[in-house]
C-alpha cells in the first residue's frame, strides 16, 4: 500500500489545541471492526461496551517536561528536545539550532525560566545519528531535576501553542508511574479516576505495560509504499504479572483491550518475540527496545479490542488501526468523524473498536 492511501482532508478548526474541562466528556466512535458499523457516544459510554473479566492493558508512562530553551556559549539559539534518558545526567536530544552544536560545545539551558546568566550548563559530547548526546554539566545534578526547573512540556506541534501551566498534568494519564516520555499515550488521557473506579467495581480487570513515547511518533513517513518505512525505537516493558493476566483472560474467553497504540505495540512486541524464539506460551516478559510497524496485512496475536485517539492523516498510527480494524472501515469512520465534527490528535476525541462481532451499538 502507498502512504497516500492513508491520507484524509482535515479542517484546521477540529484540531484539538486544548482538553475538555472533564476526561471523561470527550466523544467516542463505536466502530464494530467485524463489519463497520458505527455509533456515536461519549466516552463515559465505555463502561457500557467493556465486559467483567475483560482485561484493560494500559501505558503507565510519565511525560516528562522534555523541552528546553537556550543558547550555545559561543552564541546561538537553540531548542532541546530529550528523546531518551541515557543515565542520570546524559540524555539523547533533538536540537533546532541555526548551526548545529559541535563534539565538545558548551550550552546554557534554561534561562527563559531561570533568568539571563542562571541557566544549566550543559555539555555537547557526541552524536547518535540524527541525534546529540548531550551532558549536564554541573555535578551531582540529575537530569530529571533540571527539567522539573526549567523544562516545558513536550506538545506535539500540531498543537501548535506554548505549554500552559495546566498542561503538567492534563497532558499525562491520571495513572502514570514511570517517567520517560516526550509524548502521551493519548488515548489514556480520558480516563478519569472515577471512570476506573467504575471499571473495577464492574469486574473488569487492569494490566500496566510502560512503552516510553518517543518523538518519532510524530516523524512523517517519507516513503511512497508503506512497507519500505523503518521505524523509531521505543523502550517497553512488558513483566511477568502482565503475561500471566493476559493468558489467564484468554484462557476464560474474555476480550484483551488495548489503551492506545503504544500499548498494542507494547505487548505485540512481547508476542511476536515469544513466536519467534517457538516458546510454549502466547506472550512472555519483554524489556527491550521495540520498532514493530504494524500495518495492513500484518498478524494481531493478542488485541481484541482497541482505545485510541484520532491521528495524523499519513500516519504509522492510522496504519496501525487500519491494520486491526480493516483499512476500509477505517478510512470511513475517519470520514464520520470529520463529517460530524469530532475533535482530532492528543487533545481530541477516542474510538473504540472491537472485532467481535457481538458487541452492540446504540445510536
Amino acid at each position: 500500500m502507498r502512504v497516500a492511501d492513508f491520507y484524509f482532508d482535515l479542517p484546521d478548526e477540529l484540531i484539538a489545541r486544548y482538553p475538555k474541562t472533564e476526561r471523561t466528556a470527550s466523544r467516542l466512535l463505536q466502530l464494530n471492526g467485524e463489519n463497520g458499523d458505527i455509533f456515536h457516544r461519549t466516552f463515559a459510554d465505555v463502561l457500557e461496551l467493556i465486559h467483567p473479566g475483560d482485561l484493560m492493558i494500559f501505558n503507565n508512562t510519565r511525560v516528562i517536561p522534555a523541552r528546553m530553551f537556550g543558547r550555545k556559549i559561543s552564541g546561538g539559539k537553540i531548542e532541546v528536545l530529550v528523546e531518551r534518558v541515557l543515565s542520570e545526567s546524559r540524555f539523547l536530544a533533538h536540537v533546532r539550532a541555526s548551526k548545529a552544536p559541535k563534539e565538545g560545545a558548551g550550552l546554557i539551558l534554561g534561562e527563559d525560566k531561570l533568568g539571563e546568566g542562571n541557566g544549566v550548563k550543559a555539555l555537547m559530547v557526541g552524536r547518535q545519528g540524527s541525534l546529540f548526546e548531550i551532558e549536564i554539566a554541573e555535578k551531582q545534578t540529575a537530569l530529571f531535576d533540571v527539567l522539573q526547573q526549567i523544562g516545558h512540556m513536550p506538545l506535539p506541534p500540531y498543537i501548535d501553542r506554548p505549554d500552559e501551566e495546566a498542561d503538567q498534568e492534563r497532558y499525562q494519564t491520571v495513572y502514570n508511574k514511570v517517567p520517560g516520555a516526550v509524548a502521551a499515550p493519548t488515548a489514556g488521557l480520558h480516563f478519569d479516576d472515577e471512570l476506573l473506579a467504575k471499571l473495577k467495581e464492574k469486574g473488569v480487570n487492569f494490566a500496566f505495560v510502560t512503552l516510553h513515547v518517543g518523538a518519532g511518533t510524530f516523524q512523517p513517513v517519507r516513503v511512497e509504499n508503506i512497507e519500505d518505512h523503518v521505524m523509531h525505537a521505543e523502550y517497553v516493558e512488558v513483566p511477568q504479572e502482565v503475561c500471566d493476566a493476559i493468558l489467564a483472560t484468554k484462557k476464560a474467553g474474555k476480550r484483551v483491550i488495548a489503551v492506545g497504540t503504544t500499548s498494542v505495540r507494547s505487548i505485540e512486541s512481547a508476542a511476536l518475540a515469544a513466536e519467534e524464539k517457538q516458546a510454549p506460551v502466547l506472550i512472555e516478559p519483554y524489556f527491550s527496545d521495540t520498532s514493530i510497524f504494524i500495518y495492513p496485512g500484518k498478524k494481531f496475536r493478542v488485541v481484541d479490542c482497541l482505545i485510541t485517539n484520532f491521528h495524523l492523516p499519513e500516519s504509522t498510527l492510522i496504519m496501525l488501526v487500519s491494520a486491526f480494524a480493516g483499512f476500509s472501515h477505517t478510512m470511513n469512520a475517519y470520514k464520520s468523524a470529520v463529517e460530524n465534527r469530532y475533535r482530532f490528535f492528543s487533545y481530541g476525541d477516542a474510538m473504540f473498536i472491537s472485532k467481535n462481532p457481538n458487541v452492540k451499538g446504540m445510536e
